[in-house]
């Protein structure tokens, strides 16, 4: 079958990888000159199955007006006209219960579980190597409030079997020693043994050389301008490049999946995040991060990459706009000086922010749509990296027609109610 991948970001690359290995004729296109070098060119840098959970949970609305009047805020709105930014809002809003947040996050789970062990069977069969580290990541607690407060966190994961530790701070100076030095900052941490870390680009790259080695055609600085239909299925691709056409479809393009889809009578509630990351040398090993630490105050994630130390957070509801702002570079050196102080040189940093396609459950949108040969994978969030190689295997899974080795209950599209057509899902799926 010949397949057209839309966009060559982690998953999108993912989705061609695992797609040519059953068989495909792959081709992805991009108006980037080569993978990855949008939202998945700086990312956190975690691959964080165990810490896998929505932005809408219980408390989240109280949080989120504290957050507002803090200095260095996880949270920052630019209120604008966009009717699409407030429909999202209220739709998050909406899952802000209890038991929503544990429907969504068991699905988040179940989904980033398989696809860190898919990452674990492909860095096995193929050696690919990409800054990776298997030393887990440690949610750090500065209060008491909010140590109690991870006990539902943990619930989900006795329920799905994740291992995890419950640290003091003793503990949290046994995993991470360079903490020794700000021992007085935290009461303790929740410890993901089982989370890796790694440079999602490099990862990207090489997956997109390797995917190339195996028959898949990428074509760089294409702009894709529309998707071509009838009612039953899609017709072509337009782009600057002239039509192009092909058996089935992949719309993995982030954050701009649903401007193309709206053409052609599809509505998903896919929105841009924006997440700011900076990239700082280190300048002493011994006082820096040996794997991730979330600052939970902050929500700022601190990830040793090989010899970087990459410090990524900040939710910033702005619509497209990708203008770098001062203000949460600030937020970012003020987590990793605060934590690490002698870790890395912040002045040397490299500042970057990227879109995060986030949904207002926090569950990607995948697999089939109305027309039967159109298949989406989007929509996963903070947790692209981590979702990667599951996401793209579950894709492939279902283009080719075959039933996914995981449950795909909640991750389609038809999750969201009657506001599309029906999708075609085959019937050796749902068998």
């Amino acid at each position: 079958m010949k397949v057209i991948v839309l966009g060559s970001g982690v998953i999108g690359t993912a989705s061609a990888y695992y797609l040519a290995q059953q068989g495909h004729e792959v081709t992805v296109i991009d108006r980037q000159p080569a993978a990855g070098l949008e939202t998945s060119y700086a990312n956190a840098g975690e691959v964080s199955p165990g810490y896998s959970a929505p932005w809408a949970a219980p408390g989240i609305p109280v949080k989120a007006m504290k957050w507002l009047l803090m200095r260095h805020s996880p949270l920052v709105i630019r209120p604008g006209v966009d009717p699409d930014m407030w429909r999202w809002v209220i739709q998050m809003l909406m899952n802000c219960t209890s038991a929503r947040y544990e429907t969504n996050k068991g699905r988040m789970v179940r989904l980033a579980e398989y696809s860190r062990d898919c990452l674990m069977e492909l860095r096995d069969a193929t050696g690919i190597s990409y800054d990776h580290r298997t030393q887990g990541t440690l949610q750090l607690f500065r209060t008491q409030k909010q140590l109690d407060a991870s006990a539902s966190d943990i619930a989900v994961l006795d329920r799905y079997n994740v291992p995890y530790e419950v640290l003091d701070p003793a503990g949290c100076v046994r995993v991470e020693p360079a903490l020794a030095h700000v021992r007085e900052k935290f009461v303790g941490a929740l410890r993901l043994p089982n989370d890796e870390t790694g440079d999602c680009f490099k990862f990207t790259q090489q997956l997109a050389a390797m995917a190339e080695k195996a028959g898949v055609t990428f074509k760089y600085g294409v702009d894709i301008k529309r998707l071509l239909s009838d009612e039953r299925k899609i017709t072509g691709i337009r782009t600057s490049e002239g039509d192009l056409t092909a058996d089935s479809y992949v719309l993995a393009l982030g954050s701009y999946s649903p401007l193309l889809l709206r053409d052609i009578g599809i509505r998903i509630p896919v929105y841009p995040i924006k997440g700011y990351s900076i990239t700082v040398p280190i300048h002493d090993p011994a006082f820096s991060p040996e794997s991730t630490i979330m600052d939970e105050t902050y929500k700022v994630a601190i990830t040793r990459l090989g010899d970087r130390i990459r410090v990524g957070g900040t939710a910033e509801i702005a619509g497209y706009d990708l203008e770098l702002r001062k203000a949460r570079r600030e937020t970012l050196e003020h987590s990793v000086c605060d934590l690490f102080p002698k870790g890395g040189d912040v002045a040397k940093a490299e500042f970057w922010c990227g879109l995060r396609p986030m949904t207002p459950d926090g569950t990607p949108v995948m697999g089939p749509t109305p027309y039967r040969n159109l298949f989406l994978n989007t929509g996963h969030g903070t947790l692209g990296w981590t979702m990667a190689c599951g996401a793209g295997r579950v894709l492939s899974d279902l283009v080719t027609g075959k039933k996914p080795e995981i449950d795909t209950e909640g991750l389609f599209m038809d999750r969201y109610g009657k506001i599309n057509r029906p999708i075609a899902v085959p019937q050796q799926v749902r068998a």
